[in-house]
């Protein structure tokens, strides 16, 4: 089966589909075709078609050669591949069954997205399908039935923005970013409000089958997005439209906004009791803020009696905030630690309790690296920092403090009562269901952290992990897993260069450790090279998840990842397993057992591969899983118990 390699796959489940007779459907000519030939590209797609923008064009080596292209959707963007190809070959593991056409009409084959024909550069302009239904049938030349796809709506996407317009007439939105939906039936949906005076819009791709703000949407198939009030809001409007980018055109009725130009202006004595009032409330609200501050400070006086106004701490951040940068404060946060809940080779990690103005407790995570540590802590703090990092599989940073009393750094984060994905699983036995639940969170994680945008479109630098290993994979309450311990992990800038990235050393757990890790020998020109590596380890944690799964109905003692091998090996003793022997984690026969399973199993034996290009993305691995459990053959033999070891 040929792979994808590192430039992912969609949403693609791929399967071999060798059929019998095909030399019969060859081209009849003689000449050699002339295609499209690029690596995959980003491609412009509109209405009912996509360009595939390849500037590459080639005489086919075969004559029997025909004009393809493979289509598929990577965070949030269209990418294709175009290429010349013999029909009597699986392209992707698939044969094709309708190349005599003159034109490139994209199907699903076996989930993959396929297409191909016989004129000149017939595989650069792609047709799509327009109609209502997720999947109809066409005839094709060939007399044969194929499945044809909806493409999902292209919306305006951006998260909530500032905005002077005043909710009459016509205003624009200003958005620059447009995301492909993720779903064919979602719609373009932009919503008008107004809070303290300031008006805000937010644009974003909805399903009309669900609730926006509270209500239902209306009209959601109009070519323009024309306001409603929403009921019981005085400054709120939203709209729906199903066009491209409709959403950023945006159509008030007339007399909409309760306090536009046009509207009756408030006599000057209103104005003026209404500043009086304003400015009474305020001198209120600033001499109480000014008592409580000096009732606190009398307070704290005898406790910090001693300590230097200098000490540096950072409070915790507000949840829609994006700031997680060290602040200088006077006081550090009333923080009390508990117990220690695990040690690491930088730092210990204790459960605490954070004082909240209650006088309750707040359970946190506090990680102590001492002041020797430094660099281990900053590089950790700085991953955290990142505003884009916010992601539920990743674990919730509060803040970080420089304690300079006690010669130490803290990071503070939320706790997970679970504790880590290791422990985890060598106490229980997880259900089909707990597996979907952790490995599609762990693959989300890790995809989030690789990944160039934000789910919004929004710019935000990759970074790879370097140390995946279950003990560094939390679970949650709702068993989910987030990830956590980021002291080596690298932020792979467009301006890093490569000898920056040799300097940065072989890291991470030997156990765990890629192929190309254990030799030294990572393609340091090539920045996807660090996330191969993180995808090699991510596939041993996903599979010491099945492994624990009743599903398979033999369930075994938990081991970690050659097990067989002691506690802590060496990177030489890892060599001759992983390199010289080719050896992997056992794959058993009753993985079969489970169609749910054994997909997966298949998908990890792909991430794990000894070549680094032939690895699926995390990304990929996001979509095969939710391929995988929106199976309707999978979900009729899921098993739903789970129990203890």
């Amino acid at each position: 089966m040929e792979r994808f390699g590192s430039v992912g796959c969609g949403s693609v489940l791929l399967a071999c589909l060798m059929m019998s007779g095909t030399s019969a459907m060859l081209p009849s000519t003689n000449q050699h075709s002339r295609c499209k030939s690029c690596d995959p590209q980003p491609a412009a797609c509109r209405a009912n078609e996509c360009i595939s923008n390849c500037s590459v064009s080639r005489v086919c080596p075969n004559p029997q050669d025909v004009c393809a292209a493979v289509w598929w959707r990577k965070a949030g963007m269209v990418t294709v591949e175009t290429m010349c190809h013999d029909p009597t070959r699986a392209l992707r593991g698939v044969m094709l069954q309708d190349y005599n056409g003159s034109v490139c009409v994209l199907s699903i084959r076996q989930s993959l997205r396929v297409c191909a024909c016989t004129g000149h550069e017939c595989n650069e302009r792609l047709l799509l399908n327009t109609h209502t239904e997720g999947e109809d049938k066409i005839e094709t030349s060939s007399a044969s039935v194929i499945k044809v796809f909806k493409v999902p709506q292209l919306c305006k996407f951006c998260d909530i923005e500032f905005t002077t317009c005043n909710a009459t007439g016509v205003c624009e939105s200003f958005c620059k970013v447009t995301s492909i939906c993720e779903n064919p039936e979602e719609v373009c949906v932009s919503s008008w409000r107004r809070e303290e005076g300031n008006a805000t819009i937010e644009t974003v791709c909805h399903h009309p089958a669900l609730r926006f703000r509270g209500q239902f949407l209306k009209d959601f198939n109009s070519k323009t997005c024309e306001m409603k009030r929403v009921k019981g809001a005085e400054d709120e409007f939203i709209c729906s439209c199903n066009e491209e980018e409709c959403n950023g055109r945006l159509i008030f009725p007339d007399g909409a906004d309760p306090v536009s130009p046009r509207s009756e202006e408030p006599k000057l004595p209103f104005l003026m009791l209404v500043g009086l009032v304003s400015s009474a409330v305020v001198l209120v609200l600033l001499v109480s803020l000014l008592f409580v501050y000096w009732v606190y400070r009398q307070h704290k006086a005898p406790a910090s009696k001693g300590k230097s106004e200098s000490e540096t701490c950072a409070i915790i951040m507000n949840e829609d905030r994006s700031d997680n940068s060290l602040n200088h404060n006077l006081e550090l946060l009333p923080i009390q630690l508990d117990s220690s809940v695990g040690k690491g080779r930088f730092a210990e990690v204790f459960r605490a309790g954070l004082k909240q103005a209650s006088q309750s407790f707040q359970t946190v995570a506090v990680k102590i690296f001492p002041y020797e540590e430094y660099a281990s802590w900053k590089t950790e703090w700085e991953i955290y920092s990142d505003a884009e990092l916010r992601h539920e599989s990743v674990l919730h940073f509060l803040t970080a403090e420089d304690r300079k009393a006690s010669r130490q750094y803290w990071l503070i984060t939320a706790y997970q009562e679970r504790g880590n994905l290791q422990d985890f699983l060598s106490q229980h036995v997880i259900s089909w269901d707990e597996l979907c639940r952790l490995a599609g969170s762990l693959a989300r994680g890790v995809a989030h952290l690789h990944a160039d945008r934000t789910p919004c479109g929004r710019a935000k630098v990759a970074i790879v992990h370097r140390d995946l290993k279950s003990a560094n994979v939390l679970v949650k309450s709702d068993l989910t897993c987030c990830l956590c311990d980021f002291g080596l992990s690298l932020r792979l800038d467009t301006y890093t260069s490569p000898e920056e990235l040799a300097n940065s050393g072989q890291v991470g757990t030997a156990r765990y450790m890629a192929p190309e890790v254990l030799e030294s020998r990572m393609d340091l020109e090539n920045i996807e090279s660090f996330k191969q590596a993180d995808v090699y380890s991510m596939a041993l944690v996903l599979w010491e998840i099945v492994s624990r799964c009743s599903a398979t109905g033999d369930v075994r003692e938990y081991e970690p990842p050659f097990g067989k091998l002691k506690e802590h090996p060496c990177v030489e003793s890892m060599k001759d397993d992983v390199i010289r022997d080719r050896l992997r984690p056992e794959i058993p026969v009753s993985w079969s057992n489970h169609t749910g399973v054994h997909l997966l199993s298949s998908t990890i034996e792909e991430c794990w591969d000894h070549d680094p290009e032939a690895r699926l993305t995390a990304q990929c691995v996001v979509e095969r899983l939710s391929d995988i459990i929106s199976s309707d053959i999978i979900k009729s033999t899921g098993d739903s118990g789970s129990d203890d070891k």
